[in-house]
């Protein structure tokens, strides 16, 4: 039987009867589901993708694995990876999709609800069938939804509501996982807990999630979502910053930010900014001062439809009074709250339409200290990217006391640090490459200059890099490693461990 998964795979069928398994196994050639991944800039060729029916068909797909001299086994939630990280080249590929009707439950345990979903399951799924349901969903998300459970959990899931929930993983309380030894273990803070804290931002290393227990909490009908404007990052910082400290109740439920040029550029200018079609960016409200990029801070307000429109004006004033922006170049819009949630998703039915959603993204994401935030800004945001990246320029504060340090993710030092992404949409050619390097060379400018900084959703070729990245995580790193996949069978597409031989 491992033989024939050994060879290139012709009857995908028999292989399927001998694992003995109620899901299927398809070929997987370079061109295939299983051979790309939503970055376009890597691609593989993995002996097969196997659609599990649920848990046991994976546990018996790694334990094939460990009884061959090199095989490897990768998790593909939706594929939105963006270095190749659920790729195994020459290994399988497991299609986490194929098992998201598996779970979905509400529970409720000492008065607090819970939802338990597959790991395979795409959160926006989650949130239209807990609101429609239940009337409640999920309280922390990422700003794209078409992502799975176990995707996000194995790296963190941040979005505008992290200042206050804490990232994805600080919002589940048990899992299901397929560990590399093709054991099928429930873990939770206090059960099997090195492995559920493992796992939670663990790249994938120590475990297929293939059910997640998550908080919900009763969902508001509307949101007025607002962008505001700032000329100068100073005044942009001081404010997200003030912003995100604040109690519940004297702040907004959401709170992000994003960096574009002071020009008129339709993708990465003033016309990027207004939330309506019919509204207009007026550059004359700009003060002369204002250089090469201006910050926009975007925020909501949630409220019942019940809410008097007063109520909810006098409310979001007061919010607002407290902040420095320029007062023109204000911009709302009020949408229900699951349409603001996936308000994302209209963004790549638009890039689908328009043929580029299918593009290479060179896409780098960061985490930096507040102490160096202001130096990333004059060099990256008003030297190196100035002209803009093609797409959004993400910049917000994050709050490290809403995370749990237990959990495998790296983060500077501080209790304030930033969130950066340079969502790139490019063309194939040439330019492609060109981004890739210009994405090195300021990973390797925060190097040489000393800064507190992590990349998120790393990709690293060398040990040493992993090593400066976990810092005194590592040691814990390798421990778990060694205690939940020891042959480095999972996720070989992140580089950080090479497969051991059978013993």
């Amino acid at each position: 039987m491992i033989a024939c998964l050994e060879r290139i795979v012709h009857d995908t069928s028999s292989i399927s009867k001998s694992l003995d398994l109620q899901g299927s196994i398809e070929s997987a050639g370079i061109t295939g589901l299983a051979g790309k991944d939503f970055g376009g800039l890597y691609s593989v060729k993995p002996l097969a993708l196997i659609k599990p029916f649920g848990a046991e068909d994976i546990a018996r797909v790694v334990k094939a694995a460990s009884r061959t001299s090199h095989l490897t086994v990768a998790a593909r939630g939706n594929g939105h990876s963006i270095n190749g990280q659920a790729m195994a080249d020459g290994g399988l590929v497991i299609d986490m999709r194929s098992t998201e009707e598996n779970h979905f439950k509400l529970l409720t345990i000492n008065g607090s609800y819970y939802i338990d979903v597959s790991g395979g399951a795409l959160w926006e799924d989650v949130l239209t069938r807990c609101v429609s349901s239940f009337g409640m969903a999920p309280r922390s998300w990422t700003d794209y939804l078409s992502l799975t459970v176990g995707g996000t959990l194995s790296n963190a899931g941040v979005s505008g509501q992290t200042f206050r929930y804490g990232p994805q993983t600080s919002n589940v309380t048990e899992l299901e996982v397929v560990t590399g030894k093709g054991e099928i273990t429930v873990c939770s803070e206090t059960q099997n807990s090195e492995l559920f804290f493992g796992v939670l931002g663990g790249l994938g290393q120590f475990g297929i999630i293939t059910r997640a227990r998550v908080k919900l909490q009763p969902v508001p009908d509307m949101v007025r979502w607002i962008r505001v404007v700032y000329p100068e990052f100073e005044e942009f910082r001081r404010d997200a910053e003030f912003l995100v400290t604040q109690k519940e109740g004297e702040s907004f439920d959401y709170v992000e930010g994003f960096v574009f040029s002071n020009n008129d550029d339709p993708v990465n200018g003033w016309p990027s900014v207004p939330l309506d079609p019919d509204h207009e960016f007026g550059p004359a409200h700009i003060p002369q001062t204002a250089g090469s990029v201006l910050y926009c801070l975007e925020v909501a307000f949630h409220y019942r439809k019940n809410d008097h429109p007063s109520t909810v004006d006098t409310a979001v004033s007061r919010l607002l009074g407290r902040l420095g922006f320029v007062e023109r170049l204000k911009f709302q819009v009020n949408i229900s709250y699951v349409d603001f949630l996936l308000r994302v998703k209209r963004a790549e039915e638009q890039a689908k339409a328009n043929g580029i959603w299918d593009s290479p993204h060179p896409w780098l994401n960061l985490f930096v200290s507040k102490s160096d935030i202001v130096d990333f800004d004059r060099t990256v945001f008003k030297r190196m990217v100035k002209d803009g990246v093609g797409g959004p320029m993400l910049i917000y504060p994050l709050l490290r006391s809403k995370w749990d340090n237990r959990t495998s993710v790296a983060l500077p030092e501080g209790e304030i640090f930033y969130i950066v992404a340079l969502l790139r949409f490019v063309p194939k050619g040439p330019s492609v490459d060109k981004l890739v390097a210009q994405n090195h060379e300021i990973v390797k400018w925060c190097i040489e200059e000393g800064l507190d900084f992590k990349l998120y959703l790393p990709h690293y070729q060398l040990k040493e890099d992993w090593k400066r990245h976990f810092g005194n995580q590592w040691t814990s790193f390798v421990e778990r490693k060694a205690s939940f996949d020891p042959m480095a069978i999972l996720a070989p597409g992140q580089k950080i461990f090479k497969r051991a031989h059978q013993s």
